[in-house]
């Protein structure tokens, strides 16, 4: 007797082939068998007729972290299908994370990852993760090695170039992370300490990545004005270290350059062509969202959160930021330059006094506090909240949302904020696309369209039993309805869930069904293994003598 039998589904497999329809046997979190199984029996059957029975999806950039140590379900998520959320984005995350830097991340974090009451107690990789599965979570869980905590553990968040021996010992605690479970490594070089890096200092961390076989996973320089030179400088260094490169949340930002996007699309396909393996993640919007802080010039953020209020005290100092953010300049992107004042919407704030906030754009608040320095109320706003807000900005458009959706080496990623009042993309981003993408204006056929959600990512970040449904593999299963499912997330009423989306499965354990969630112990912390890779220095990594301290 088996677990659970879903019967009469009609199951796309993950591997972008055709539909058939099958029932599936699950045991012990492992799917058994798929065929007519009218003679077996089950403790639990589900009945998925005129349903479509798919692998778990894969969110391929989360800013889950610090939520998932407080929620061990975030509802939000394995609603929209998704069984596996991979932490660890764009250079800023949880962990490795120095005792001495504790209270600066904190605050470095807050406006991007939120600020749950939780215990930060972690100081490596594979505490930070002991921490995630003491918490029992619902879900699958797995995480890159970020670039700026490694940097910060090493030379703290100075903007300076690294030496050579600090650049070492970065490799260093690099491979210690990978060691621990890492599946990749992320940065994000719009992003204190990240933008303080030489390209040569991410290049000789990308060497280690490609003795490990793991991508790179990042938020370019660019998103928009020096696009096309920012994907082509990480093309040329990634086939001199020979390592795989992923874009996160790839998108092409600022009227100006939204003619762009077949160029950029150009990139990948030539740079595939020539040998280099080259994927992205994407999220089906209009509009990104972070922290507000991000509008404000690198050197800006020199020496940390405190650092940065410092020098939004200085009239002298925010006379220079405000014209950098309004022109931009070579090097750096100026959000609210492609924005605009009444296109960025405040997502999140700390304090209680400016909660009416939440909602507006900062040409409203600016309004409210009857003024017109838009510049100014912005900084001012990151002053008082110190730092910890966050934002949507409106700065792509749905052409170029619907070109790169369509191009095969995607894979999907919602880059949900959960703090305040979220992007929608928290609540909406796979719904989404399987609805209005898939169903109704046929960007991709449903079949290929599960394969970036499913197998496609699972491939890329070594997850081996996830990904497709097949006797052997993992139980992580979604079933939903191909004419009803869509997303009821909007700017304005963000936290909103799906329709149509009936069952979600996690290691074979229902997590969600109907209206119902429950909350079991059902997710897994993936640690990726090197063992078998063959790397001397891998044991090197291990000898503790080598931590940096």
């Amino acid at each position: 007797m088996y677990d659970l039998i879903i019967r009469n589904g009609k199951i796309i497999d993950g591997t972008g082939s055709p539909w058939y329809y099958g029932d599936i046997a699950i045991d012990k979190g492992e799917i058994i068998k798929i065929g007519k199984l009218m003679n077996c029996r089950s403790k639990e059957e589900i009945d998925a007729k005129h349903q479509v029975v798919s692998p778990g999806f894969i969110d391929m950039h989360t800013h889950s972290d610090l939520v998932i140590l407080d929620e061990p379900l975030i509802e939000a998520k394995v609603r929209q299908g998704i069984t596996t959320d991979l932490l660890g984005q764009d250079g800023i995350a949880a962990a490795p994370l120095p005792k001495n830097y504790v209270s600066p991340w904190r605050k470095n974090l807050a406006g991007l990852d939120g600020t749950p009451p939780i215990d930060w107690d972690w100081t490596t990789i594979e505490e930070y993760l002991k921490k995630i599965e003491a918490n029992k979570p619902s879900y699958n869980l797995a995480v890159l090695a970020p670039h700026g905590n490694i940097r910060m553990e090493v030379m703290g968040l100075d903007n300076r170039p690294a030496t050579d021996e600090e650049i070492k010992k970065m490799q260093v605690v690099l491979r210690r992370s990978l060691d621990e479970g890492a599946v990749g490594l992320s940065t994000g070089l719009i992003y204190p300490p990240c933008c303080f890096a030489e390209m040569k200092e991410l290049e000789a961390l990308c060497e280690v990545i490609a003795e490990y076989g793991v991508p790179l996973v990042i938020h370019q320089r660019s998103e928009g004005d020096e696009i096309l030179e920012s994907m082509q400088e990480l093309i040329d260094m990634m086939k001199r270290c020979g390592a795989h490169l992923h874009f996160s949340h790839l998108k092409n930002c600022g009227k100006d350059n939204w003619h762009k996007t077949p160029q950029v699309l150009k990139k990948i396909d030539n740079a595939r062509e020539d040998g280099l393996e080259v994927t992205f993640d994407q999220y089906p919007y209009t509009a990104g969202s972070t922290m507000l802080s991000a509008i404000l010039p690198p050197w800006a953020h020199n020496g940390g959160t405190e650092e940065m209020l410092k020098r939004l005290k200085d009239p002298d100092m925010r006379k220079v930021m405000i014209q950098e953010m309004a022109t931009a300049f070579k090097g750096w992107d100026s959000m609210s330059k492609w924005a605009g004042w009444d296109g960025i919407v405040i997502t999140s704030v700390e304090s209680t006094e400016k909660q009416n906030y939440v909602g507006k754009t900062i040409e409203e608040i600016a309004d409210i506090e009857g003024r017109k320095d838009y510049a100014g109320v912005a900084l001012d706003l990151i002053l008082y909240e110190r730092n910890a807000v966050g934002m949507i900005d409106f700065v792509m458009n749905e052409e170029s949302v619907k070109m790169i959706l369509a191009h095969p080496a995607g894979t999907i990623g919602s880059d949900g904020l959960l703090g305040g009042e979220p992007h929608p993309r928290a609540y909406g981003s796979f719904p989404r696309i399987l609805g209005k993408y898939v169903r109704d204006e046929k960007i991709l056929s449903l079949e290929n369209m599960i394969r970036r959600m499913t197998s496609q990512p699972a491939r890329i970040i070594g997850l081996q039993d996830r990904g497709i449904i097949r006797e052997g593999m993992a139980a992580d299963i979604v079933i939903f309805d191909p004419n009803q499912i869509i997303d009821q997330a909007t700017y304005e009423n963000s936290r909103q869930y799906n329709i149509g989306i009936d069952t979600v499965i996690v290691n074979g354990q229902i997590i969600i069904q109907g209206q119902c969630a429950y909350q079991k112990p059902a997710g897994k912390v993936f640690k990726r293994s090197y063992q078998n890779i063959g790397i001397e220095i891998i044991d090197e990594a291990k000898d503790k003598s080598l931590y940096i301290k």
